[in-house]
Parts: structure tokens; sequence; C-alpha cells
């Protein structure tokens, strides 16, 4: 299920405690956007224990119950699990992969409150959560009637969001530093292979392997639990950064000439990530249009096409990177510094195509 509306994680209290009070809801988002910790914080605000079911691992008679004889007549008994004498919170994690059955079982449930005789005790909620097909992930079509039963809110990653909630929870600094500035590492679109992909969970992981090592973490290690974790453009740019964290090394010494671009083979990740921050420079401090540049961009553009030419000596790949346009094919550095650079780098603007 795809909607035109998404909120972020900051959102989503306010919403639940208008709509989760009153009826059931459904989050949608991502693996790893932090579904789960959400519904978790939600019902620890509202003083409710939370009781999750996993929709994969679920049979119909672990809902319905099992039957037993009572003066003659057939009483389904359900699970201690749900049945409670105090409020709680129910929390239907991964309904959408549960099994047809199964999401059919739940009807009565979500819309109803009810198993058999036995009804939710007053004060109780009920959210359910899901990965969308687009994901990759397990998801199976929900039919109408069990659509239709509920409230449907869907969730987007936010770096804003999560580095507020990072900077109170002990994630690394390292970790900290890095996605403050670069923001769109945060998360990337599952792969349609079975690799690593950056998510606010993956970071996390990564954050607690970086703890759990602590500072007599060496490169090549870092490497297996930053490949282990991200996505792989993601994780060389991290190890990149720690790289330079390390070494004081930075791209303001490169473009200021107090320091050169990395040649070593064994720092072809930390070229990657100064090729980076140096695209992002451009980005941000070259005008789209050359009527509007000032003595500081022209002073910039002039460094940036010596620079990309030193760059382009150790390796056109890398350097080509800066020019790229980004994933839906539009140009991310402004027409007039790629005609330059196409006149005076002709080779590397080749490779571009």
């Amino acid at each position: 299920m795809q909607s035109a509306v998404a909120v972020t994680p900051a959102r989503v209290p306010e919403l639940l405690l208008g709509l989760a009070t009153v009826r059931p809801v459904f989050l949608w988002g991502a693996p790893g956007i932090g579904k789960s910790s959400l519904v978790r914080a939600f019902a620890d605000s509202l003083g409710l224990e939370c009781v999750s079911l996993l929709g994969t691992q679920l049979a119909p008679e672990d809902l319905i119950g099992v039957p037993q004889i009572r003066d003659g007549r057939s009483v389904f008994c359900p699970p201690e699990a749900i049945a409670r004498d105090e409020p709680y919170c129910l929390f239907l994690d991964e309904l959408n992969a549960a099994t047809p059955d199964v999401q059919k079982a739940f009807y009565s449930l979500i819309l109803d409150r009810r198993i058999g005789s036995y009804e939710l005790p007053e004060g109780s909620i009920v959210i359910g959560a899901g990965n969308r097909s687009t994901d990759n992930a397990l998801a199976r079509p929900i039919a109408s009637a069990l659509v239709n039963r509920l409230t449907h809110v869907h969730l987007q990653a936010s770096s804003e969001d999560w580095l507020i909630w990072a900077h109170s929870n002990g994630i690394h600094p390292w970790i900290l530093d890095h996605l403050t500035d670069r923001p769109d590492h945060l998360w990337s679109k599952p792969p349609k292979t079975e690799q690593p992909f950056s998510t606010p969970r993956s970071w996390h992981m990564l954050s607690d392997a970086l703890h759990s090592f602590g500072p007599a973490l060496d490169e090549e290690t870092l490497k297996v639990i930053a490949h282990g974790c991200l996505t792989p453009a993601h994780a060389v740019s991290f190890c990149g950064y720690v790289k330079i964290v390390r070494h004081a090394y930075g791209i303001e010494a490169i473009i200021k000439g107090e320091a050169s671009w990395p040649r070593r083979i064994e720092d072809r990740d930390l070229l990657y990530f100064l090729a980076e921050a140096f695209r992002a420079r451009l980005r941000k401090e070259l005008p789209a249009s050359k009527e509007h540049v000032n003595a500081h961009g022209r002073q910039l553009a002039y460094r940036a096409k010596a620079l990309l030419v030193q760059l382009a000596e150790i390796s056109v790949e890398v350097a080509q990177t800066v020019i790229a346009d980004d994933a839906d094919d539009q140009p991310v550095l402004p027409a007039w510094f790629l005609i330059e650079a196409a006149r005076d780098m002709p080779r590397l603007v080749e490779a571009r195509r």
C-alpha cells in the first residue's frame, strides 16, 4: 500500500493519541524505520503494557484459542497473552505478513475488540504495523474487509527526528557527526538482492558494535562491521569519515591547499568520502546561474576545476562521482560549471556519459 501523504516519526505519537484511542491504526513503513519502537514508546507514554503478536509466527488457533467443553458446549479459550484483565496495547506486528486465515482471525479483534466471548478491557488500544510490498519484504495483500477496519498512517524516515532521538540514547558520536553531515545516508531503499542496507535500525546496530569494540577498533574490523550493517556506498563513506576523524584529514584542508588528495590504494575509501564531501560543498556554494557568481564563487570554481584534474589523475572513476547526475539523472552541480569542466576536462566529462 502506498500513500501520497506520509508523516515523520515525530508526528506519530500525536496521531496515535487521537486515533488509536478510538479506533485501530495500522502503521506502514519500510523495514528498520522504527515502527515497533514508536508503538512501544507510545504505549509507555499511556502507562499501558505493550503486548506484541508477530503475524508471521501465528496460526488462527493462536488467536481464537482452543475449545473446551463447558456444560455440554464447546467454548473457545483465548490465549493468556491476549486475555488480560487490565487495559493494554495490543501490537499486531507484521500483520500484513500473516496468512489470510490469520488475518481473518483478526477481524473481530480489530473491529469489535473481542475474540469469542472475551472482550478487550476498557482503555485498551489496538495498533498494527507492516512493511510495504515495494520494500522487498514479506508482505501479503490485505483483504478489503480488513483494510476498511483500520486507519492507515504511512511513515517516512526523518534524519532530523532520528538525530534528536540518537543524541539522547547513546548513539556513537562518530555516527551522530557523520549523519549530521550526510543525513541522506540515514535510510536507503531496500535492495532487490540479499545485502545489508541503511536504516535507522542498522545505524543503531552499528553504534552498538562501535561501543562494543571501543577505541581499539582497527580499520579492517571497522570495514567488516560497517559493510555488515549499511548500504555498501554508505559503508565506504562512513569508513572514510572515521579515517578523517582519526587523522584530522578534511576537505577544507584540500580546498585551501593545505593537504592533497590521498593517493594510497588503501585510502580509497577516504578518497571516495572526500570526493562526496567536495561534491556537497560545490552543490551548496556554487549558484545555479553564473550571473550570480561572486568573487568567492569564482575562486571556488577555479580551485574546484584544478582539484578535479588532480583527482582524475588518481582515479577518473572517483572524480566522475563529483560531477555525476543524481539517481533521477538530473544534474547536481550548476550547468555553467559543468560546461566549464567539459571544456577543461573533456576526458572526465566523456566518462560521465
